[in-house]
């Protein structure tokens, strides 16, 4: 039954094949052009927790200021986190870097071809290992994704919820893996389940696998996978201030490496706490609340921020945070949460 799914499934890809800037496509591949595994690889950690649509431009961005890995290893930390800054999950980011310096340093500039060479390196765990050695490489690795997972699911018709089927799942999925192709396959596989397999309203009648699938032959397609409920996200609360100078200098923060937005430019805030924040103003100033707050969530907890604003003196002596030019960062620059501090704040300054 593998063989046969995976030769549908490849005829399929090689009519259909999504066009990405990351990808070599099938008639490529067939033309003999060898993937690029810095860009396989930086699109797969881009890739994690986030939709193709919000990558490409970043890595657009990403490979012209740094079109090699060795480009990329010495590369500042501010830039590339500025580069990154809007994509989320910065410690991505972070890892990126330690990953294009150890390749450059201890690997003459070559990834590993192997998933036990490449899960060496900072910030490559199974998944992107397989990823990479499969599809820049063309070994036999599985890749399971949430598409993947989708896709089997339904192949089989699993009723193990997730995340306790990710065993069954992935064992499920590596005996459709073929020994030829099997980068192509993890492609197909990816691209079945962002196109017609799709969590709702699966399009099963363009599938090439319907004659296969067996939660399509009793009519359950659309309810799998199934998942453990899951408990509801918490809800934290905090202040965020935003300073700007007689001169037009913002007041700015650098947070510290370790923790969420590590590294990141933003405002200088209170902790974020699921109880009543206490002011911490970083600077004598007369604050004055934005009438609407900012919210953002993150993975695992809800945000709600009440912005602070001041205009101050070109002799103020800040307790957090020092003063930036206005040209000497762009609003891009900043994290998604802190891009929605700065745009509440400067509808309200710019009123005043």
């Amino acid at each position: 039954m593998g063989e046969t799914i995976s030769s549908r499934l490849l005829e399929w890809y090689d009519r259909n094949a999504r066009i990405m800037p990351w990808r070599t496509g099938p008639d490529d591949r067939k033309a003999g052009v060898i993937p690029d595994p810095y860009r396989v690889w930086l699109s797969e950690v881009m890739l994690q927790q986030t939709t193709v649509a919000a990558v490409t431009a970043y890595f657009r961005r990403f490979t012209e200021r740094w079109p090699t890995v060795a480009d990329l290893a010495a590369a500042q930390d501010a830039d590339v986190m500025s580069e990154w800054a809007g994509l989320g999950y910065y410690a991505r980011a972070r890892n990126l870097l330690k990953c294009a310096r150890a390749v450059a340093s201890d690997f003459g500039g070559r990834f590993p071809n192997s998933v036990e060479g490449l899960q060496t390196l900072p910030g490559i765990g199974p998944y992107t290992a397989a990823a990479i050695a499969s599809i820049a490489f063309d070994r036999r690795a599985t890749v399971v994704d949430g598409n993947v997972e989708r896709v089997v699911a339904r192949l089989y018709a699993v009723e193990t919820p997730l995340p306790l089927a990710k065993p069954e799942l992935s064992a499920l999925a590596d005996s459709l893996t073929p020994d030829m192709r099997p980068g192509d396959h993890a492609q197909a596989m990816m691209d079945l389940g962002a196109t017609i397999c799709t969590p709702r309203n699966p399009a099963c009648i363009l599938c090439p696998l319907t004659e296969d699938c067996m939660a399509y032959a009793v009519g359950n397609a659309a309810d799998l996978p199934r998942r453990v409920t899951k408990q509801p996200k918490p809800t934290r609360f905090g202040f965020a201030y935003v300073a700007r100078r007689a001169d037009g200098a913002v007041l700015l923060e650098r947070r510290p490496d370790r923790g969420l937005l590590g590294g990141m430019l933003g405002w200088p805030g209170t902790v974020w706490a699921e109880t009543e924040p206490v002011p911490a103003e970083p600077v004598d100033a007369d604050w004055k609340p934005v009438l609407t707050e900012v919210r953002h969530t993150f993975t695992h907890f809800h945000l709600i921020l009440r912005v602070m604003v001041a205009d101050i003196g070109n002799g103020a002596n800040p307790r957090a945070g020092s003063f930036v030019a206005r040209g000497d960062y762009r609003p891009r620059d900043l994290p998604t949460v802190m891009r929605k501090v700065h745009d509440a704040a400067f509808r309200a300054l710019d009123e005043n």
